[in-house]
């Protein structure tokens, strides 16, 4: 056990002294170690100091280019893509309101006045939010056009977290494959459709489009599920209205 010495305190007897020179030894000992470490990586730093000051630089050049990229290049790229989708945006909203619709549809994909339309844009500006923006108006405005093949390329190019533009865009993938007679994918997207996101509009509205071609599959066991779930989650929906007659289909066939 350790005892406290104080200061200006001598060794009076043999074993006292033997203790302090054992002491002053193991202080020496440690100190030694410590240059010895300190005198090691000394001699490590300078002899790799040209690889440590390249490591430093090579940071360096990845910080100030990413930092450079986002105020020089990114923002700038965002910026222009989203005033060269005005025109196309007021095309397909125009279209989607009734007016020359077809024709509309077809300007917004690709392009009018000079502007680009959505698919060049998607094309142009891949990587910025408004070239992804751009596959679901382009994926849309196909689908309206009946052009399923089209559709399905442009949305699933898409991705987004908003709670109507992700379902809807899957739920217009969903569209395109019923239409091609691919039932199975369609089910498959509508059922994506309303697991991307829970709310009052997008959700009933795939589930019924989901129970329904669960029914032309003859699964009717999951239509039902579809059907009761709108049924009693969504009772106050327009597909509320519609789900009786369905329900009474599918439990017949059961």
């Amino acid at each position: 056990m350790a005892t406290y010495k104080k200061r200006g305190y001598k060794p009076k007897t043999q074993k006292e002294k033997e203790e302090v020179v054992e002491e002053a030894s193991t202080t020496a000992e440690v100190f030694n170690t410590l240059d010895e470490g300190a005198s090691k990586t000394e001699e490590w730093v300078v002899k790799n100091q040209n690889y440590i000051i390249g490591v430093i630089g090579a940071i360096a050049v990845i910080v100030l280019g990413y930092l450079g990229y986002e105020k020089f290049v990114a923002e700038p790229n965002q910026k222009e893509a989203m005033n060269e989708m005005y025109t196309a945006k007021k095309y397909f909203d125009d279209a989607a309101s009734g007016i020359s619709s077809d024709s509309l549809y077809r300007m917004a994909i690709e392009g009018g006045e000079g502007k680009f339309g959505m698919t060049d844009i998607a094309s142009e500006y891949s990587g910025t939010p408004a070239g992804n923006l751009a596959n679901y108006y382009a994926g849309m405005a196909y689908l309206n056009l009946k052009d399923y093949q089209q559709a399905i390329e442009y949305l699933d190019a898409f991705s987004s977290d908003d709670k109507m533009l992700g379902p809807i865009a899957k739920g217009g993938i969903g569209d395109a494959f019923v239409q091609l007679d691919q039932l199975d994918k369609g089910l498959e997207y509508y059922e994506k459709a309303f697991k991307a996101n829970t709310n009052d509009f997008t959700t009933p509205l795939y589930l019924l489009k989901a129970a329904r071609v669960a029914l032309d599959l003859g699964e009717n066991q999951k239509a039902l599920d579809y059907l009761k779930r709108i049924e009693s989650e969504f009772s106050e929906s327009t597909e509320a209205g519609q789900v009786e007659v369905l329900i009474g289909k599918a439990e017949a066939s059961l």
